[in-house]
């Protein structure tokens, strides 16, 4: 018996390059997923928030693939890093690179899964995620007029390994527009969690520039 080869990755950090659909989401503490020993999620009065994103990364970043995540805001406590950054664990993730899914697991403990996902851009975004099993969720989003925001520039990924928190650095710039979006979650998946809620808001990051690792 054989097994295939470890894909080539690149090293830390990766320089990417990508048009990001984001929503922000509230929920009580108590319906979030499992975190990683020693990370805590960020409450207020036992309200909790999570980030969903499909991510669109294209040349001249080094890799090229699509991406759903969902992130819970979390305490920042262990990040390690000078200044209080904002900080986030990764609970599920997809990506349809084994490039990108051995990079992240092994470089930072991302516990990336593979999935088809297809995209369609254009005047309006629309998104299906799905893994051989089941679907995981679809969305569409539309640009809407809104006051601009800065999204922070530096924030940090807490994720678990071998028990302990590893905290990785991430720089981004872009370009980010409010937007509207309608997602629609397999309440069976694994973001079943969020569904039949609707976000608190909702972007598209435009032409974004990431440093992810250092």
């Amino acid at each position: 018996m054989t097994t295939s080869p470890t894909p080539v990755y690149p090293p830390s950090p990766w320089n990417l390059h990508a048009q990001g659909y984001l929503s922000a989401w509230a929920l009580p503490s108590g319906e979030l997923p499992e975190l990683p020993a020693g990370i805590t999620a960020l409450t207020v009065k036992g309200t909790a928030f999570v980030f969903t994103a499909w991510i669109d990364y294209q040349p001249p970043g080094q890799l090229a693939y699509h991406e759903l995540l969902a992130a819970v805001v979390v305490h920042n406590r262990h990040s390690g890093l000078s200044g209080r950054r904002p900080t986030v664990s990764i609970t599920g993730i997809w990506v349809d690179s084994e490039v990108s899914l051995a990079g992240g697991r092994q470089l930072w403990a991302i516990p990336k899964g593979l999935a088809s996902l297809d995209f369609t851009t254009g005047g309006h975004f629309t998104a299906v995620a799905s893994t051989a099993e089941d679907w995981i969720a679809t969305a569409a989003f539309a640009p809407r007029r809104g006051l601009p925001f800065a999204p922070p520039h530096r924030f940090a990924i807490a994720q678990g390994r071998n028990g302990l928190p590893l905290v990785t650095p991430v720089r981004s710039s872009g370009k980010p527009a409010p937007a509207s979006a309608s997602w629609h979650i397999n309440p069976a998946g694994p973001l079943g969690f969020l569904a039949g809620r609707k976000p608190l808001f909702s972007a598209h990051l435009r032409d974004v520039a990431l440093q992810f690792g250092d």
